[in-house]
This record gives structure tokens, sequence and C-alpha cells, in this order.
């Protein structure tokens, strides 16, 4: 079968795209350690992460969530992290009795506690029952964190750190946010484990 130079100059493309969005990530460090340092300190302190977004960024909260619930690489205790995108008795219910805009605010509003960490995934910045959810968790006390393209849009002036992929492209930027979410995971599990060894090696003293 012969291949087809449109189609590979596309795969081509593509990939240029995606290697471009990533190194860019690597002016992110700031903001990442800040957001990993958070969602460090919320579950060492017996609180939790929320996450929420919508269509590939409802996945990806899924994902995300996932990771430190099970594991991600390392054998541990389970990490309290919820994603609030399942549970489609509550998206339908909230949905249809005040409104798509309220899905995620008003689990928030149920769930969220002071010192938990709420993070929203919009890759236009401007998703209303995000923005919806970081309003409210910010009441409640919690640290909130958006994860947006380059333009962070209405979210980015909610969050307490917004996390940019420099892209323009929605799927660019959703490759952006599962690396750097797995670079959260990845430390967050890291430090957890290790303070956690510490106690117990405390505790035996």
């Amino acid at each position: 079968m012969t291949q087809s130079p449109e189609l590979s100059q596309s795969f081509q493309n593509a990939i240029a795209e995606h290697l471009s969005a990533v190194k860019a990530i690597a002016g992110q460090g700031a903001v990442l350690e800040q957001i990993a340092i958070e969602m460090t300190r919320a579950i060492l302190a017996g609180n939790k992460v929320l996450w929420c977004g919508n269509g590939g960024s409802a996945a990806d909260s899924q994902h995300l969530a996932a990771e430190l619930m099970g594991r991600f690489r390392r054998e541990r205790r389970a990490l309290p992290s919820i994603a609030l995108t399942t549970n489609t008795s509550n998206l339908t219910a909230i949905g249809n009795d005040y409104g798509f805009e309220r899905v995620f605010q008003r689990q928030v509003e149920a769930l969220c506690a002071r010192g938990d960490v709420v993070v929203g995934l919009s890759t236009s910045g401007n998703s209303k029952n995000v923005c919806a959810a970081l309003e409210t968790a910010k009441t409640k006390g919690a640290f909130t964190v958006a994860f947006t393209g380059e333009d962070s849009g209405a979210l980015g002036k909610i969050a307490d750190a917004t996390l940019r992929v420099p892209s323009k492209s929605t799927e660019r930027v959703q490759e952006g946010h599962i690396l750097c979410g797995h670079m959260l995971c990845e430390w967050v599990e890291r430090v957890v484990c290790e303070r956690d060894s510490a106690g117990k090696q405390d505790g035996e003293g």
C-alpha cells in the first residue's frame, strides 16, 4: 500500500506541534512546583484533590484522579483524589434541576473542605461550569488550580495557580495537560511515600 505524502506530512506536523508545546512547558516549572507542593500538603494533611473538566478534559480528570487513588509508579497507600465527572446520576440530576453550568459547582459545594485542592481543566479557559466550580472552591478555603491553553481566559483570573500549555490547538493542549498531570502525580507520590516511610521509622524508634 502506497503511503500518502499528505498523510505522512500530517503526522509530521502533529509531531512537530506536540514537541513544540512540550518544550515550551519547561517554562512552567515554577507553577508546576507550586501546584505539586499544594497537592502534597493537602494529602499529607488528610485533605483531597478534586478534578473537573468537560469532554476530553473530563477524561483527563478521571485519568489523573485514578493515578493518585490507585497508584502511579510506587506501591503505597491510596491517595484521596476524586473526579467530579464520573457520577452520571449526579451530573444529570444537577444538570436537570440547576443547569449544566452548576454540575461541578454543586459537587464542590458538597464535597470540598478547607485545605483541599480543586483542579479545573479547560483548554479555552472559559468553561462556565469549571469556572463556577473554582469560584465556589475558593469560598470553601480550597487551593484552586487551572489547567488551560495559551489563553487562560476567565479561569485564569479565578485560580490561585494557572498552568498554561502554550498552544492554541485543543489536542496539543490536552496532550500537555496529561504530561503535566503525570509529572504532578509522580512528585506527589514520591513525597508522600518518603514522608510515610519516615513516619514509620520514627514510630519504630
